[in-house]
């Protein structure tokens, strides 16, 4: 039978494991992982974690036990260090070998390190795993002051909980605005003005140029003193064990339609894939999602057990901040015109992203009829009438007739 052996016991390597079980596969499966804990869910890490509202146990995909019920040998604090691609094993950092018929790299990605002064100190925070939550949790409160430098999506959520735990915090970022790299300017200027009226300060065009303790140091001299440094710039895909195999890498490890590598007995899933998007022509990028994790899982394990494949999902991230849920479906490929529907200062709107007279992105904000409906008419490449998408006192069902 197939030995199938996951490295990466995250959302993506975890979901993949127990759906090969349920897709019939009757071989063995080793799921690995770096971590102590069984896989669990990470979006709740910068929000419910960090206020209290949630343990591990919640956290958790699954139960503990599931994985020995279902015959999946789950190894948990352990790193591999090398693949051998021709003998079909791999190597963990203890010095055994694994072999594998088939194996599934689910590795996720890493924190971007700043190349400046004082990047390596060892009490600056990041935000990836319950470890790091738990170090960031036990430094926030009332009258603690919290520096987060980026302003995308992971900093701002956890400003966001910080000042719900009473502390102070700014935000510095490098860009002109806030998540200038995945959102709209409209969508920018709304969380803008929702973090200030919380009470965060928001800091743009500010380089960071060093790090001194207690202290963010930025390029004009100015220092940023703080409790703790919360540093949340990015993400790399963490392919290098991939690369050192061989295997085709591009800002992450390429792979088709189906989650296969350059190597037909190797697939890749998760954070780490640059990948084709089907709805965006095949456009390839690289995905940092709950849902992508979950789509490639199943085309991993379909592909494996000989399954038919999964229709093609439209890409789809959220976030939540304060009383406001941000939902985005789509990528904005090729858009050519933005169509704002509702009142931003209402707290509920969306903008839509056109190509032409084909809806390819919405970004809906407290909206959960544009964000269902966007999404859907982006998967069917449903033709749109921009004045009616943009006029509230025309359905969302009317503008999909239409």
């Amino acid at each position: 039978m197939t030995k199938v052996l996951i490295i990466g016991a995250g959302h993506a390597g975890g979901t993949a494991a127990a759906l090969l079980r349920q897709y019939g596969h009757e071989g063995e499966i080793v799921l690995a992982g770096e971590e102590p804990a069984a896989p669990y869910q990470r979006p709740p890490l910068s929000k419910a974690w960090l206020k209290g509202e949630t343990d591990l146990e919640t956290l958790l995909l699954r139960p503990v036990d599931f994985y020995e019920d279902q015959g999946i040998d789950l190894r948990t604090g352990v790193t591999a260090t090398a693949i051998d691609r021709a003998a079909k094993a791999v190597t963990f950092a203890d010095g055994t070998e694994e072999p594998y018929d088939v194996l599934i790299l689910a590795m996720g990605s890493t924190a971007r390190r700043l190349n400046i002064p004082g990047a390596d100190r060892p009490e600056l925070l990041e935000l990836r795993t319950t470890a790091h939550a738990e170090r960031l949790k036990a430094v926030l409160g009332w009258g603690k002051r919290l520096a987060v430098v980026g302003g995308g999506y992971v900093g701002l959520e956890a400003a966001a909980s910080a000042r719900a735990l009473g502390a102070e915090v700014v935000v510095i970022e490098r860009e002109a605005r806030v998540l200038a790299r995945v959102i709209s300017e409209a969508l920018s200027g709304f969380f803008t003005d929702l973090h200030r009226s919380n009470g965060v300060e928001i800091r743009t065009g500010a380089e960071v140029a060093a790090f001194e303790e207690g202290a963010v140091v930025l390029s004009d001299g100015e220092r940023i003193e703080a409790d703790a440094i919360l540093v949340g710039v990015g993400a790399l895909a963490c392919d290098a064990l991939a690369r050192e195999a061989g295997l085709v890498c591009e800002n992450g490890v390429v792979v088709d339609e189906a989650a296969r590598t350059s190597d037909p007995s190797i697939f890749a899933i998760g954070d780490m894939t640059h990948r084709p998007v089907p709805v965006h022509d095949g456009a390839r990028v690289r995905l940092e999602s709950v849902p992508n994790a979950l789509e490639q899982a199943k085309q991993a394990a379909a592909a494996i057990t000989g399954r038919p494949a999964p229709a093609p999902e439209v890409p789809w991230f959220w976030s939540d901040q304060y009383d406001a849920k941000l939902q985005i479906a789509g990528l904005p490929l090729g858009a050519d015109q933005q169509v704002v529907r509702g009142d931003p200062a209402s707290g509920r709107f969306a903008v839509f992203h056109l190509a032409g007279d084909r809806i390819v992105s919405v970004e809906a904000v407290s909206a959960p009829p544009e964000f269902m409906a966007g999404k859907q008419m982006i998967g069917r490449a449903t033709p749109v009438d921009a004045a009616k998408l943009a006029d509230v006192a025309v359905s969302m069902k009317e503008v999909a007739r239409a």
